[in-house]
């Protein structure tokens, strides 16, 4: 289960993340947010992290131009476009950006539209991406076949391994749901996030879709195409 912590605002909380198991963070280029980061600082974190930790930058309705520049400036690894960009302009990025997240209201037309975009993984959300509101989560049902769902939205320590079992998500996605106040992470909902959602995927991986067991769990710091 890929686990990303979103809105990382200082040092101290991207520390804390990886450290208690996280395997991307998420910082926040989008004006107007509370969890907004200046490049400079974003890279400053970023160049003290391990390497084996996905940073990603958070842009809506960007020109692919700036998406370029700023994950070129910062030195980040992948781009989350939380806006209503085209499939045009997520291919542009993707040319320049190895990995590339796009976000889409569930049960919205560029959700069940979600395979256009070309996009790595596809981040699914309420119909106000990145408020942290939880949706119905039967909404998330008939995906494109071949595309990997990023579940978001409201999610908690206390939800997440519901919304797991429910949607079957390649990833989770979290920001509010583990904070003190916006922009500032609380140490004990980090972990017990991580915690449910690494437990929870392993365990339904271990049962399989039939109650069987089967092999290992996909891992994808292992996958060549994710590097």
């Amino acid at each position: 289960m890929f686990v990303k912590i979103c809105g990382i605002t200082n040092e101290e909380d991207a520390l804390l993340s990886i450290a208690v198991g996280a395997d991307a963070l998420g910082f926040n280029f989008v004006n107007g947010s509370k969890r907004k980061i200046a490049a400079q600082r974003a890279a400053e974190i970023a160049r003290r992290l391990p390497p084996d930790v996905l940073t990603v930058g958070i842009f809506q309705n960007d020109l692919p131009e700036r998406v370029i520049s700023v994950i070129n400036e910062t030195g980040l690894m992948a781009a989350q476009l939380h806006g209503v960009e085209t499939a045009e302009n997520v291919k542009r990025i993707k040319q320049d950006v190895r990995t590339v997240f796009k976000a889409v209201s569930a049960g919205s037309q560029a959700f069940y539209n979600a395979g256009e975009f070309g996009a790595d993984a596809v981040l699914i959300d309420s119909e106000t991406p990145g408020e942290g509101e939880i949706f119905d989560w039967q909404m998330a049902e008939n995906a494109p076949d071949g595309v990997s769902l990023i579940l978001a939205g409201g999610l908690t320590p206390q939800n997440v391994s519901e919304g797991i079992r429910k949607v079957r998500p390649w990833g989770v996605d979290v920001a509010s749901g583990v904070e003190r106040k916006a922009g500032i992470k609380d140490p004990i909902l980090v972990r017990d996030f991580i915690k449910e959602a690494k437990k929870t995927s392993q365990y339904l991986q271990s049962m399989g879709n039939n109650g069987d067991e089967i092999d290992d769990p996909y891992d994808w710091k292992e996958d060549p195409t994710w590097r």
